[in-house]
Order: structure tokens, then C-alpha cells, then sequence
């Protein structure tokens, strides 16, 4: 009997059975920074006064400032604007998402991550995770807020929770666009500055805020295929009650188009710049 006959040749782990292996450890890392994260927002409550205090300012400030002017009643503008509010809040939290990426890879901390065998998408999906946590505390913070207004959600609570579900989606979606100017963008300054040049525009030029049959003709262009009126009507809709066919359909839409154009882009510059 020869040694060839006596040494069993080990037998080939295919790409198929190593696929779940392979699942698991990017689960379990993803897991692992988007807790890394999250503890780091512990560590540093004072981070979290955007998320908490920015929905109470815009609320009061809108409301009692131009609810008047722009309903004719206080009541009725609290009915308008703070399902749109739903969605701003979202898209002010991601923008902050890609300031601190960008402050994170010019002090290095990033560096880290070269010498640990995992993958780079893990890093990003786990700020992605750890902002929707974020998000969901000031969305209760400003449904809440509403209720102590006297605000009435007339679909019940499923409805409010279609509307906060609808909007954390978007606010992901928009995440990926913040975390890519974060890494193209050569300073935190920067990122932010840009980040401010597109939120105004998109914001303003909204139903967030306002109904848009008083703006002028090419205003009303502009808010026609703005993601955000969408997401504000489907919001509206969800709480008020209303058509959700269109507007539901357009925000998924946007949610998915620019998931899917801007993850890929914003993996591959962080794997060149890591």
C-alpha cells in the first residue's frame, strides 16, 4: 500500500457551502460595529440633541410662527406639517452622517479597520444601522411631541407607523448619499456646506412646508418631482387619511434608485480610501 493510498487528499469546500460561512461573519461584524457605534452615541449623549431637540424647534417654530399665515389656523397646520416633518427629520439626521465619516477618516480612525479581516461595506452598513436607531428616537420624540400638541393621527397608530416606516427608509436611502460626499469631499467643512446647498432646495421648494398651488408655475415643476413632496403626501396620506397609491409607489421608487446607485459607489471609494 503506498503513501499516495494511505494520505487522503482533503476534500474541496465549495464556493456554495462556504457562502453561508462567509454570511454569518458579515453579519456578525455588522453586528458588531453597528453596536460600536451605538455605544459611541452613549458615550457621547450631547450627539444626540439634533435628533431630540431639532424636531421640537422646527415643530414650534412653523407652527406658531407660520401656521397662522399659511392655514389660517394653527390647528389645521399642525395636521399639515408635521407628517411632512416626518420626512425632513430624516433627511437633516443623514446629512450629519457624512460629516463624521469624513472627521473619522481625516483623524485616522479608519485606519483600524485596514489591519481587521472584515469587509468594508460592513463599516458603512453599521453607521447606516446605528443612524436608523438615531432616526427612530427622534421620530418618537416629534410624534410625541405632536400629541402633546393636540395633533390628531385620524388612521390610528398603524398609519403612524407606516408614515415613520416610509420615512426611515428614504432617510436611509439618503444616508449612502451622505456617507459618498463624506468620503469624496476633502473635509468635514466641505460635506457639510454641500450638504446645506442641497437640503434648502429640496426642503423649501417642497409640500413639506406648504401647499404648492400658490407657488409659481415653475416652482410647482420642480415640487412635482421632488422625492420629498412625495414623501410628505405619503406621510400626509398615511396619518390623514387619503390616495397612497402614487405617492407611496414614488417614494419607494426614489428609496431603491438611489440605494442602488449610490451603496455600490460609496463601498468602492471607502475600500480606495481605507
Amino acid at each position: 500500500m503506498t503513501t499516495a493510498t494511505l494520505t487522503a487528499a482533503p476534500a474541496p469546500v465549495s464556493a456554495a457551502a462556504d457562502t453561508p460561512t462567509r454570511l454569518r461573519d458579515h453579519l456578525r461584524h455588522i453586528g458588531a460595529l453597528t453596536r460600536r457605534n451605538i455605544m459611541r452615541i452613549k458615550a457621547d449623549p450631547e450627539s444626540m440633541f439634533d435628533a431630540v431637540l431639532m424636531p421640537i424647534i422646527f415643530t414650534l417654530l412653523f407652527v406658531y410662527v407660520f401656521g397662522g399665515a399659511v392655514s389660517g389656523s394653527q390647528q389645521a397646520y399642525k395636521q399639515w406639517l408635521i407628517p411632512g416633518l416626518l420626512g425632513t427629520t430624516g433627511m437633516n439626521l443623514a446629512m450629519a452622517v457624512g460629516t463624521g465619516l469624513n472627521t473619522d477618516l481625516q483623524t485616522g480612525v479608519m485606519d483600524r479597520f485596514r489591519t481587521l479581516p472584515i469587509g468594508r461595506s460592513s463599516v458603512l452598513i453599521g453607521k447606516m444601522l446605528a443612524e436608523a436607531c438615531r432616526g427612530l428616537v427622534s421620530y418618537t420624540v416629534l410624534v410625541g411631541f405632536a400629541l402633546l400638541l393636540g395633533m390628531d393621527f385620524k388612521t390610528g397608530p398603524l398609519g403612524v407607523l407606516a408614515a415613520v416606516g416610509l420615512s426611515l427608509l428614504f432617510g436611509m436611502a439618503l444616508v449612502w448619499v451622505s456617507m459618498l460626499l463624506g468620503l469624496v469631499l476633502k473635509s468635514a467643512q466641505a460635506v457639510q456646506g454641500l450638504g446645506m446647498l442641497v437640503l434648502m432646495p429640496l426642503q423649501f421648494g417642497s409640500s413639506i412646508f406648504a401647499p404648492t398651488a400658490t407657488m409659481p408655475g415653475w416652482l410647482q415643476a420642480f415640487t412635482k418631482y421632488n422625492p420629498l413632496s412625495n414623501l410628505a403626501d405619503a406621510c400626509r396620506n398615511l396619518i390623514n387619511g387619503g390616495p397612497l397609491t402614487h405617492s407611496v409607489t414614488m417614494v419607494l421608487v426614489w428609496s431603491v434608485a438611489i440605494t442602488a446607485v449610490t451603496a455600490p459607489l460609496a463601498v468602492s471609494r471607502f475600500r480606495k480610501a481605507t
